[in-house]
């Protein structure tokens, strides 16, 4: 493979091609699941080198990983152990193309930090409202190729409805342009649809239009205690019919969720003592704080007079919100702390999800007595993050390696049952490949394959995921 290293070497320059020393920062996962061993790490600047890149490896018959932040959670953007992949790294790409306010878009190269996205449309007093734990780390492209979702679906949509425009290299190295911020454009077949979620097996996106917002007048957030799952839902019921658009988002944390934080970051204010459920709303208003705030007092209060809340804190400054997202956003980081656990980034009709809790949660305790079941995530979306800790005394090691294959189809057969996905937001990478051959229906995944072999006919970009 020496050709192929010289060959990356005149493409990106001699700096930027790694092909010795220690690469675990781009061959191991965020959860430490998945450890690959790169031919090399490619750290291309431009369209124009990742284009050459794409080339060079076609000539030479070598397999492509794109990665940006690396931080999905499904082992997507790590190379095999076979020493024969390319790692393609685009943080390089981080460049601010253009803002266009007047046509409230901003365009992006694909290794741009999300945060930074943010920060620059905060800057033009503009929103790009896609916003995840992750987000001081992932990139844009990142994001886009597993169609992120986050906190704020339930008013702006995952990354796919934050998208006008991608720019976009092929298998074959060619380079498709499609990054005009046009919201109306029915010419064919939508190309940034199908490349959107794809997870690099189909082309690498280099940059993307984004579609933003004005900036919200005023932001309030509150932390409400409920009895049950079925009531957290007839609080969203009222909150969507109270609060309408302004209703930016509602997240759900079971008790277990919350007391592992607790216990790992004690340190963090927790705004209301333990509850069986609670629920953190946000409400983003066009007009003025006293507006915002007499419709979020209004809907806590009429909520707490029925019972369908037991108790609310509203948080009275931008600290206080941003700790209780904090609250939120922390407990993956102390279920890291509390050991390796079973992910199942799942959705459901909003409808469906109590009955699916219950009875999951019993099936689940059936089979594996003792097991604790760390319920969050995105209830306003139908998102729900449904994880199982090993019981107390377990190692948890042990519980993962001895029990993930029957607890997933335990949780997947349900989900499939109440009309739900095996995957929400994290997509499908190598973890999911196996459950997806069955819940997807054999016309689907022939399509799907279909797309494949079109777009990508020798295999050669992030082989062994998804298909």
């Amino acid at each position: 493979m020496s050709d192929l290293i010289d060959a990356l070497r005149g493409a990106v320059g001699e700096r930027h091609v790694l092909h010795e020393g220690d690469l675990s920062a781009w061959e191991v996962d965020w959860r430490k699941r998945y450890r690959g061993r790169a031919l090399a790490v490619v750290r291309a600047a431009s369209t124009a080198e990742v284009a050459a890149v794409v080339k060079a490896c076609a000539a030479h018959g070598a397999a492509i990983v794109a990665q940006g932040g690396n931080t999905g959670l499904v082992g997507g953007s790590v190379p095999d152990a076979s020493g024969t992949q390319v790692v393609l790294s685009l943080t390089r790409m981080n460049r601010i193309r253009e803002v266009d306010a007047g046509n409230l878009t901003m365009t992006v190269d694909a290794g741009c930090v999300l945060q930074s996205v943010q920060e620059h449309a905060a800057a033009h007093g503009l929103l790009f409202p896609l916003s995840l734990a992750a987000e001081g780390s992932c990139t844009i492209g990142g994001n886009l190729a597993t169609n992120a979702g986050g906190t704020q679906v339930l008013r702006y949509g995952n990354a796919r409805e934050l998208c006008l425009g991608l720019e976009v290299v092929t298998a074959a190295g060619e380079v498709w342009n499609g990054l005009a911020g046009l919201r109306k454009d029915n010419t064919g077949y939508d190309l940034r649809d199908l490349l959107v979620g794809s997870e690099g097996t189909l082309g690498i996106i280099t940059a993307a239009t984004l579609k933003l917002v004005p900036q919200p007048a005023a932001v309030m957030t509150a932390f409400a205690a409920v009895p049950t799952m079925a009531q957290a839902v007839v609080l969203l019921q009222r909150a969507q019919a109270r609060l309408g658009a302004g209703l930016t988002g509602f997240e759900v944390m079971g008790e277990l969720a919350l007391s592992l934080v607790r216990r790992h970051f004690p340190q963090l204010p927790q705004p209301l003592p333990p509850a069986p459920w609670t629920v953190l709303l946000e409400q983003s208003d066009t007009e003025s704080e006293a507006h915002a705030r007499a419709l979020f007092e209004a809907l806590l209060e009429s909520a707490l007079e029925d019972g369908v809340i037991t108790d609310a804190a509203v948080a009275e400054s931008i600290e206080q919100s941003h700790a209780m997202w904090h609250l939120r956003e922390s407990i993956p980081l102390a279920q890291v702390e509390e050991g390796p656990n079973i992910k199942h980034d799942i959705s459901l009709p909003v409808s469906r999800i109590p009955d699916f809790v219950a009875g999951t949660d019993a099936a689940l305790l059936r089979a594996f007595p003792g097991v604790r079941l760390i319920d969050f995530g995105h209830l306003g979306d139908g998102n729900l993050h449904y994880n199982v800790q090993a019981a107390l005394g377990v190692p948890a090691a042990d519980f993962l390696r001895d029990h993930e294959a029957a607890v997933n189809r335990l949780v997947y057969e349900a989900v499939v049952a109440h009309g739900g996905s095996i995957s929400a937001e994290h997509g499908i990478g190598q973890l999911k490949r196996h459950e997806l051959a069955w819940a997807k229906s054999p016309v689907a995944l022939g399509m799907m394959r279909a797309i494949k072999q079109a777009l990508d006919p020798r295999g050669l970009l992030n082989p062994g995921r998804v298909l």
